[in-house]
């Protein structure tokens, strides 16, 4: 993935530390770091805070897009995410275990983000995006379009 420097950056524009945002999100200032170098990939729930922290889009912090923020976000749960996944799956022709092939796990794991039993991973919300050239933002349900804006 690629959202170490983004998140660095964004900590220092605000001249915050490590401490100051690892406290924002609850967690230890060793876990935020390694989330901040990639050592750990962050969680999404995580990457949806940090996201609100410092009021930019995901697109942003993953570098899909330079633009920072859309017009507004909205609240993200696991049940609209789940049919925004399930909405764009069928709109691209996918079935649940072609997903599940694109993304190197098994099809009950998508059937469970369809349902909003769980929220989907951060690495497969990434590898989605990448590849289908989809907003993160527009997939968890923060923004209603689905196209990433450069």
């Amino acid at each position: 993935m690629n959202y170490s420097e983004r998140l660095k950056e964004l900590r220092e524009e605000q001249e915050l530390t490590l401490q100051e945002v690892a406290s924002n999100l609850n967690i230890s200032r060793s876990v935020y770091g390694r989330y901040e170098k990639e050592h750990d990939i962050i969680p999404i729930n995580h990457l949806i805070s940090v996201a609100n922290f410092f009021d930019v889009s995901i697109d942003y912090i993953f570098c899909f897009t330079n633009i920072r923020k859309y017009n507004s976000f909205k609240e993200v749960s696991s049940l609209n995410a789940g049919k925004r996944l399930k909405s764009w799956r069928k709109e691209s022709n996918l079935t649940q275990y072609k997903l599940a092939d694109i993304l190197n796990t098994v099809q009950p794991v998508i059937a469970n983000y369809e349902k909003g039993k769980f929220m989907i991973a951060t690495p497969f919300l990434y590898t989605i995006c990448k590849k289908y050239n989809i907003s993160a933002d527009y997939l968890l349900g923060r923004i209603d379009t689905p196209v990433l804006k450069h």
